[in-house]
């Protein structure tokens, strides 16, 4: 049987695993075949990298730390139940986004949005990980400083987005 902590680092790491080896199937029918099975495998590559690059950087999003609460998205809506603190929020009115590690190892996002008190969401909350693909639709949103501010150490706050004023029109 597999060991727990692998069960978790392969569930973790599949949809890069499962990019990697459509890559690797890809290329192999890609380079050594021609007509249509050719076409096959560059189609597969293509998939697989696209497949690699989201799994590599959905890997490295997820936090092993676990933190009370649930994060649930649904339709546009990012919806945080917690013990204390809980809330809901629409994608369209988020106005700021921050994450930000503790001295003391506390870790969270905080969703500022125009209807009122930002919504905090621990980085070990189950479903925290949804907010990396649920907030990429916000414009000019570099997931990439998600990723980035989830795997730094020590602590920090870091502003991640912030929605640019509409210019008014002259």
């Amino acid at each position: 049987m597999i060991r727990p902590e692998v069960a978790r680092m392969l569930t973790r790491w599949r949809e890069a695993l499962i990019g990697a080896l459509a890559v690797a199937t890809g290329s192999v029918l890609w380079f050594s075949s021609s007509g249509l099975i050719a076409l096959f495998g560059a189609v597969a590559f293509a998939v697989g990298a696209v497949l690699l690059l989201s799994g590599v950087r959905h890997a490295l999003f997820h936090s092993a730390i676990t933190a009370p609460g649930v994060v649930e998205v649904d339709e546009g809506r990012i919806t945080y139940m917690g013990p204390i603190l809980g809330g809901m929020v629409a994608l369209d009115d988020i106005t700021e986004i921050t994450f930000r590690r503790t001295a003391q190892g506390e870790a969270f996002w905080r969703l500022s949005h125009i209807a009122g008190r930002p919504m905090v969401i621990p980085e070990g909350a189950a479903g925290a990980d949804l907010l990396l693909d649920a907030l990429a639709p916000l414009p000019g949103l570099d997931t990439g400083a998600m990723v980035r501010a989830v795997r730094g150490q020590g602590p920090a706050t870091i502003t991640v987005w912030r929605r640019r004023p509409l210019r008014a029109l002259t």
